[in-house]
């Protein structure tokens, strides 16, 4: 059975903590050494803070705006794609049968389009 290995993590604060002593004048690897980090964590640390400033760091379980904004686009598509599919089912159900568009309408009761 394999060993879990556990990911230490950090909080937001701490991250820009030691983002702001680069910022500061030292090195990353000074920085990361004081701190007891890897230096190649505290330079994405500032990789990271300076491609968002606004938004570095948000926290777990926190989405960026554009993270947000992504999913909740990809819920709406499925839910939109899933009413669409529902719609193709009513009518189709009737023609299939053997009855004519016309007819498709009076089924419309007995198949509702809504989830």
């Amino acid at each position: 059975m394999a060993k879990e290995v556990l990911r230490r993590g950090y909080e937001p604060e701490f991250k820009r903590e030691a983002v702001k002593l680069v910022k500061g004048g030292l090195s990353s690897s000074q920085v990361a050494r004081e701190l007891g980090l890897k230096s190649n964590m505290v330079s994405r640390w500032v990789r990271e803070s300076k491609a968002d400033p606004t938004h570095s760091f948000p926290g777990k379980g926190i989405m960026k705006p554009d993270e947000a904004e992504l999913d909740r686009l990809r819920k709406e598509i499925v839910k939109l794609k899933a009413e669409r599919d529902l719609l193709k089912n009513v009518w189709s159900a009737p023609v299939k049968q053997g009855h004519s568009f016309r007819s498709a309408t009076r089924f419309a009761s007995m198949y509702p389009a809504c989830l």
